[in-house]
């Protein structure tokens, strides 16, 4: 990877946490930890190698995030990657929201487990 490529993740991590952050405190429930310690992974595979442009592709990748209370970090990169509005993250925890405190597979795309 090239200095600029690499910048450029370090960059996204960031933007990713403060919305996962901003979801939290929305929420005023969750597991900031488990979502923050996880970042630099899911930018980093999200960017370059997960293939889910297509959600509904029968070849596309799928991840399995078996640490649940990371989902937070999932939904925003999911949102970044326009698989849901940036916006619904501030629904996180909501009683009608799809997205829960646990990963729910089909609740959105890209949930898959």
């Amino acid at each position: 990877m090239t200095d600029r490529e690499i910048l450029q993740l370090q960059i996204t991590a960031c933007e990713l946490r403060e919305l996962i952050l901003r979801a939290l405190f929305n929420a005023k429930s969750g597991h900031p930890g488990g979502s923050l310690s996880i970042v630099e992974a899911l930018t980093y595979l999200y960017k370059y190698e997960i293939r889910i442009d297509d959600p509904d592709s029968p070849d596309r990748d799928r991840l399995v995030l078996s640490k649940g209370h990371a989902v937070p970090a999932l939904y925003a990169v999911l949102a970044m990657k326009g698989l849901l509005p940036i916006s619904q993250l501030d629904t996180l925890r909501r009683i009608d929201s799809p997205l829960q405190g646990h990963p729910k597979m089909g609740s959105v795309p890209g949930i898959e487990m």
